[in-house]
């Protein structure tokens, strides 16, 4: 298996987001549209960038009743997201129907990845919960409440998580090698954390088994953003492939 770069396409600005990503997609398709552009562009957003020839990650970590998160993501398929999510917290019941809603509504012959939310890696190790909702037994720390969530989640339906890079490996040990493990927080060595507590180098993630590197700020805040993606993709593709086996 290989790591794939996404870049987060973290802007209010529509046309903004799509000049980016226009630059970028000969270096790598994916992008990230999370709520903030898709607050303020709405679906269309999705279809123009298609229409470009980008794979799209739908960021939008569903968090509701379970027939409301199933039609939200029905949605977001039909809108031709390759890739979204949904909180794990929210249990079984909303696991489920994201998954079978995702089945059902796929019309092409590529499904839609659904993918549960752990534990947000702007939270640091100490400072989130205990235990979280759905999880049962003895309370537990970061690292394991993250390896339980993705246990149950593959159990659930659904094809991997959104976890940090850090416990990437733990993830596939305990959910199995197959689990897809889509990893934000990344950073290049010595780039700004800004809110992110829980990050990692692009080649740490990758070497722990990450499927795909969400970086954000150090590509689009760079004055030549396609370099700084291409430099990313550099520092680990010798050791760990570029794009899936």
């Amino acid at each position: 298996m290989g790591a794939e770069l996404v870049v987060a396409l973290d802007s209010a600005n529509r046309e903004q987001a799509l000049e980016l990503a226009e630059r970028l997609i000969p270096v790598t398709p994916w992008m990230k549209v999370g709520l903030e552009l898709f607050t303020s562009a709405g679906p269309e957003v999705v279809a123009r960038l298609k229409d470009m020839g980008a794979k799209v990650f739908l960021d939008l970590k569903f968090h509701d009743i379970p027939s409301t998160v199933g039609r939200a993501t029905a949605a977001a398929v039909l809108a031709g997201a390759d890739m979204c999510n949904v909180h794990i917290a929210g249990g079984e019941a909303v696991c489920r129907a994201a998954a079978e809603a995702a089945r059902r509504a796929q019309t092409g012959e590529s499904a839609c990845l659904v993918l549960g939310v752990t534990v947000l890696t702007s939270v640091g190790p100490g400072a989130g919960p205990d235990t979280g909702p759905g999880v049962s037994g003895e309370p537990l720390g970061l690292s394991a409440l993250v390896a339980d969530y993705a246990r149950r989640a593959r159990a659930w339906g659904l094809r991997g998580v959104v976890c940090s890079g850090w416990e990437a490996a733990a993830v596939k040990r305990v959910a199995g090698p197959d689990t897809i493990c889509l990893c934000p927080g990344i950073r290049p060595p010595g780039a700004d954390r800004h809110d992110q507590q829980r990050v990692c180098s692009p080649l740490e993630a990758a070497r722990a088994g990450a499927d795909f590197l969400v970086v954000g700020r150090p590509i689009t805040g760079a004055s030549r953003p396609e370099a700084a993606a291409g430099e990313i993709i550099a520092s680990y593709a010798q050791e760990v492939p570029y794009g899936k086996a």
